[in-house]
């Protein structure tokens, strides 16, 4: 697939913002599936109000679209000839409600439910092992990623686990980040220490609120939280090296470019894109531009396979797609994609498919066709409640065998995972995706 320049609306940049935090939203709501817990309610933008009712709250969830942005889903799969099908392969259902993240890795399926991550193969979707079950304090785990053989998790207790599969298929924790060592390296230090709050002082290598997204490229690692700070982590000592008051509210998602480029979505409405000057490796990272368009808390961001296009979704109900613009340095709205009922929750691109999960409990496949315009392939709407995560993976076609496609799962907040059997195909029958 393609993409292609076309003509720009909106973009605006500001100045980076200091490397300390400050204090962190006003507060989250408790950690339940009720109360929707994996999305801070500092910001007026999320919700109405605070309410212990689920459908209040999936009333409240999602504020009016972008009338000011043209619609790119202008096309039809029959203007495509393209022809989908979509079958439920099986339905997971770890041992507590509320999905919140998913991952995939060797082979394994991560799945975070409440302070618990379970982990499935994937060729036969058994249980091999639970893990971080016996530490309920830590929160909900909120993001899972994987950096050099180690697995690392972020959780509601603040904090950065580390992971190490041993050779019986089990998860041991080898650290906590920020680690010993580098706490004792700078608890000395004055200099090293910034007020979070009244009266309480935190080092600006922890983060003081929920870790909500983690990202890696090379060999470091990218962390944000609703303390609304942006840290970036070495991926062999594991200290952290930079902390960038990034957003002046909580951040939801972060997404990391193969050339190091960082992208933030925060409750403020806005997306920040960070880099280092071109050239400069040991320069600190700086802002590049901020994206202002959404109208409300942006909860979601995914790059494009060619990583040319950034899509972001919000609770606005609409999936804005952003182009990289040749003569700058940063990314332009192009247009918007429409179909939700609610809030986008996650987003996810995978062999030239962008998935789309919302509170609307529906999930919607959308592909790109010529000059820029975006095509709804099918809605699954096989859940019973907001889709939280979403996780795919291109199946390799087998001699003989199987057609190969996407392997699709989604997860939702009454704790079910559904498997997902997608194929795109065009009208003679031949594999698009394989």
């Amino acid at each position: 697939m393609i993409f292609r320049s076309w003509i720009s609306a909106s973009s605006s940049s500001v100045n980076t913002s200091a490397d300390h935090p400050i204090p962190p939203p006003k507060g989250v709501f408790p950690d339940d599936a009720s109360n929707f817990s994996d999305l801070p309610s500092s910001s007026p933008s999320l919700f109405s109000q605070e309410t212990n009712s689920l459908s209040s709250l999936q009333s409240n969830l999602s504020l009016l679209t972008l009338p000011s942005v043209p619609s790119l889903q202008n096309l039809s799969p029959g203007t495509l000839n393209l022809a989908i099908s979509a079958s439920v392969l099986n339905s997971l259902n770890p041992r507590n409600a509320h999905v919140t993240f998913l991952a995939m890795h060797n082979n394994l399926l991560y799945a975070a439910s409440s302070n618990e991550i379970n982990v499935f193969e994937l060729t036969n979707f058994t249980l091999i092992d639970t893990f971080n079950n016996k530490d309920p304090s830590s929160g909900s785990a909120k993001s899972i990623t994987f950096l050099d053989g180690k697995i690392f998790t972020a959780h509601q207790d603040c904090k950065i686990r580390l992971w190490k599969l041993t050779s019986i298929k089990q998860h041991k924790l080898i650290a906590t980040l920020p680690t010993l060592e580098d706490r004792l390296r700078r608890f000395v230090f004055p200099s090293n220490y910034s007020n979070v709050r009244r009266h309480k002082k935190k080092m600006w290598i922890e983060h003081h609120d929920a870790v909500s997204g983690l990202a890696v490229n090379d060999n470091l690692m990218c962390s944000v939280s609703w303390d609304r700070c942006l840290k970036i982590w070495g991926g062999s000592n594991l200290r952290c090296k930079e902390s960038i008051r990034a957003h002046d509210d909580a951040i939801n998602a972060v997404v990391v470019g193969k050339d190091g480029t960082i992208f933030t979505g925060s409750a403020d409405k806005r997306i920040r894109v960070w880099g280092k000057p071109y050239g400069e490796k040991k320069a600190k990272i700086g802002l590049i531009a901020t994206l202002e368009k959404h109208k409300s808390a942006v909860n979601a961001l995914a790059l494009s396979s060619d990583e040319s296009v950034l899509f972001s979704g919000a609770c606005d109900r609409s999936i804005l797609v952003w182009e990289r613009e040749d003569s700058a340095n940063y990314m332009v709205v192009t247009g918007a994609l429409r179909g939700h009922t609610k809030a986008i929750l996650c987003l996810i691109n995978v062999s030239d498919l962008l998935f789309s999960g919302s509170a609307d409990q529906t999930v919607r496949i959308w592909t790109r066709g010529n000059q820029g315009q975006f095509c709804c392939l099918t809605v699954l709407d096989g859940h019973r409640t907001p889709v939280r995560s979403l996780v795919a993976t291109p199946v390799a076609v087998e001699s003989g065998g199987a057609d190969g496609g996407v392997k699709l799962f989604s997860g939702s907040f009454d704790g079910e995972i559904k498997v997902w059997q997608i194929m795109v195909s065009n009208t003679s029958g031949s594999p698009l995706i394989s």
